[in-house]
């Protein structure tokens, strides 16, 4: 009987070390290990504004030339709550730069996009496309929403899912 109960009361000490030990390893690899950083979207920072040409909404030609200079470009998604959520800063921004802003709206077929291009047609040119159309090939942009600026030496700065904090021209 002696046995027994120092063979349970054994049993029950290494299971509890065990236990301990499973908890530090966990703890370490939290702390060291930093949360999923969302991939990069659009050119990198430091590449060159690619050639293009489109149509604004209001029938007006855009291509590269217009993106010469300091610019702000934004590209946006009919169904994606983050875009909304992004939308009234862009306009915001876009109200207070003297940079070219440009915005680009993807709408698939069927969906209603008027409400998003009105308002941002009041401080952009806007461009509306289908899902990869030739603006975001050009841009390298497959989630949304993508906001890239670019310097006056039509090199980009920032590329990413959020608006960056300023934009200067280098």
């Amino acid at each position: 009987m002696q046995y027994l109960v120092a063979a349970v009361v054994l049993v029950g000490l290494l299971g509890m070390a065990n236990l301990l030990l499973t908890v530090g390893v966990i703890r370490r690899l939290r702390s060291q290990s930093s949360p999923p950083s969302m991939p990069v979207e659009g050119l990198t920072p430091g590449a060159r504004v690619p050639q293009f040409a489109a149509t604004s909404t209001s029938g007006e030609p855009i291509s590269d030339e217009l993106l010469s200079g300091p610019a702000l470009v934004g590209f946006f998604s009919r169904g994606c709550q983050p875009c909304k959520d992004l939308l009234p800063l862009f306009v915001e921004r876009a109200r207070a730069t003297s940079d070219a802003v440009l915005a680009v709206v993807v709408a698939g077929p069927g969906e209603d996009s008027a409400a998003d291009i009105e308002r941002l047609a009041e401080v952009a040119r806007v461009v509306t496309e289908a899902p990869q159309g030739p603006l975001q090939t050009a841009f390298k942009v497959n989630a949304y929403p993508t906001v890239i600026t670019i310097d006056a030496g039509d090199t980009v700065v920032s590329s990413g899912h959020t608006l960056p904090a300023e934009v200067k021209a280098s």
